[in-house]
């Protein structure tokens, strides 16, 4: 879908309320209208379809062949629904300055690629774009009391840490809105956790599933390919809070930033710290 690269709503704010008092009105905005647009994809996929088709129909030339290039296989947002500025790519195939095909790769040619409906697409460079994989927890392997830990064996607390596995927190962000947000709020979070611990001089923190036949899930669910490729090597996720990963930026707001941290899920102890080894080095 087209989005206009000028924010007119935010730059009136900006004019009359200044920077400072505008920011947030307009962060909240953008939040709003994106989880708007999100839910109802969600729950109306027929009628956000609707909508993106007039509007692409509307920018493209006559008896453009929406349903062959521009009708993916999935709903809006079982993937990420990609905004064009100003509708330049729509603009640009309007003028006949570039096409878009959407196909299934048969093979490679000495000249460029035979699709499998038979039309041959001259390419002097193809780039591969397949996809990321993702790396989970930067593919660091976590131990506890010698013992090797198992993320899918795990549960995901809010999303960001892992049942039984102490002083330990990630982040998975959105994938309906910036990863940067979630991001935000789980190291806030960490920092009302440590807080905590500091006032009652505790050392250890880890959340404790106290439901072992509790029903699991996959943590995100989300149809993109980097996502299915990887399910079988992230946490799990549980039916209900706090095992449940939230896409929901006003929600997670109101559990993070101003959640309570001793939830009964959340376990606390302050053992004796060990003596400090004696550290050695040779020059």
């Amino acid at each position: 879908m087209s989005l206009p690269s000028q924010d007119v709503i935010a730059n009136g704010l900006r004019k009359v309320l200044g920077p400072r008092m505008s920011y947030p009105i307009t962060r909240w905005k953008n939040v709003a209208l994106s989880t708007l647009v999100f839910q109802l994809s969600q729950r109306r996929p027929e009628l956000v379809k609707g909508v993106i088709k007039r509007e692409q129909r509307r920018r493209l030339p006559s008896g453009y062949d929406l349903e062959t290039h521009f009708t993916p296989r999935y709903n809006p947002w079982d993937q990420r629904l990609c905004l064009v500025p100003d509708g330049d790519l729509f603009k640009a195939i309007r003028d006949g300055r570039m096409s878009v095909v959407t196909d299934r790769v048969s093979t490679f040619s000495e000249t460029g690629i035979d699709p499998e409906s038979g039309a041959h697409l001259d390419a002097d460079v193809v780039v591969t774009a397949t996809g990321l994989n993702i790396l989970l927890i930067g593919g660091m392997t976590l131990t506890v009391d010698g013992a090797p830990v198992s993320p899918p064996e795990k549960l995901a607390y809010k999303g960001m840490m892992l049942d039984g596995v102490p002083n330990f927190a990630f982040c998975v962000g959105y994938t309906n809105a910036s990863w940067t947000l979630k991001a935000d709020l789980v190291s806030e979070f960490v920092c009302r956790l440590l807080k905590t611990m500091d006032a009652r001089g505790e050392h250890i923190c880890a959340p404790v599933n106290a439901d072992p036949s509790m029903d699991t899930r996959p943590l995100m669910d989300f149809a993109a390919g980097y996502v299915l490729r990887s399910l079988d090597q992230l946490p799990k996720s549980g039916p209900k809070a706090p095992w449940r990963l939230g896409m929901n930026y006003a929600q997670d707001v109101v559990t993070l930033r101003h959640g309570k941290i001793r939830d009964g899920v959340m376990r606390f102890s302050n053992p004796v710290p060990a003596p400090a080894a004696r550290l050695t080095h040779r020059v």
